[in-house]
């Protein structure tokens, strides 16, 4: 896995989310692509968080003026809350992608081809 900065650039394989056209790297799980495909179509979202401005107060990911990030959950199969897994996304349109599986204790970067 490649380095850039605080942020691991995965050098796996792939799997496809076509209704978000995207290929997800294979370290993400299935509920990613539902998230994904919510994030593109902008809604509906199961949780009310879904969407919130994401601050970057860890300071893992790039330096961007706030509102720039959002975060959405990735459900976390019979997890009795919205689990650790979520999506972050820049820009508005999104144009970056991040994913977190440990409560932003450690992102990895994706792309979605649009």
């Amino acid at each position: 896995m490649e380095s850039h900065g605080n942020v691991a650039l995965p050098t796996m394989g792939h799997y496809n989310c076509p209704a978000a056209k995207a290929n997800l790297p294979d370290y993400m799980p299935a509920e990613a692509c539902v998230t994904l495909t919510a994030i593109v179509q902008g809604g509906p979202f199961p949780y009310a968080q879904d969407g919130v401005v994401f601050g970057n107060y860890e300071g893992l990911l790039p330096q961007q003026p706030r509102g720039y990030y959002h975060e959405y959950t990735v459900p976390t199969p019979d997890a009795r809350n919205r689990g650790t897994r979520r999506i972050i996304t820049g820009g508005t349109p999104p144009t970056v992608f991040y994913y977190t599986d440990d409560h932003y204790r450690s992102f990895k970067s994706f792309q979605v081809n649009r």
